[in-house]
């Protein structure tokens, strides 16, 4: 069951696709090192900033800001999909043609739903039914939190909702500890998003 629910029902009428991790190696390498507080591939990309989606602008932005070449966090690549993580991902929905899709972040307790133009009109009424749900908040990103990730190329690329779901509250990377807590407060979103 999902937040006492059986979803079968729900889910004999749609798919789901559950992808539990798009960055093994990057989270392999935080967790053999913590003090880095690593958010890279192995390579040093950032996945979530190496999607089509407003690339450039990002990478000009990161290059302001000193991001000029592979790290633990934020540089986007040397192209677009440069990574095979970030390719997979893209390739996996241009096959499947989802009808929306939930990226899982930490942390923040909001959920974003915006990337410019191409946001259907139906995103925020949807990211607010998901974020009532669990008790999140809704925003639209800001600074080089826009651009390069999943969420924004999706909604770019297919037209359809994306949303970012930043999940649970403190400095990442967060406890081990909190997840079952965490898992419990985004069950009723979870049941939500099947019913969208």
């Amino acid at each position: 069951t999902i937040a006492g629910e059986d979803p079968a029902p729900l889910l004999a009428r749609r798919g789901l696709c559950i992808l539990p991790c798009v960055n093994p190696d990057g989270v392999e390498i935080q967790l053999r090192n913590p003090e880095r507080r690593w958010q890279a591939n192995a390579r040093g990309v950032d996945l979530n900033h190496n999607f089509n989606a407003g690339w450039c602008e990002l990478r000009r932005q990161e290059t302001e800001a000193g991001i000029t070449k592979p790290g633990r966090t934020r540089f986007g690549g040397p192209r677009p999909e440069s990574e095979p993580e970030t390719a997979a991902v893209a390739n996996l929905c241009r096959i499947l043609c989802f009808c929306q899709a939930l990226a899982f972040h930490s942390q923040g307790e909001v959920i974003y739903y915006d990337f410019g133009k191409h946001t259907p009109p139906c995103s925020l009424e949807m990211a607010q039914a998901l974020a009532d749900a669990a008790g999140y908040t809704v925003a639209a990103p800001e600074g080089l939190a826009v651009g390069g990730g999943f969420k924004d190329w999706f909604i770019d690329c297919l037209r359809r909702p994306g949303f970012t779901v930043e999940v649970g509250m403190g400095e990442n990377p967060l406890p081990i500890g909190q997840t079952d807590a965490i898992y419990r407060q985004i069950e009723p979103m979870l049941m939500r998003a099947l019913r969208l």
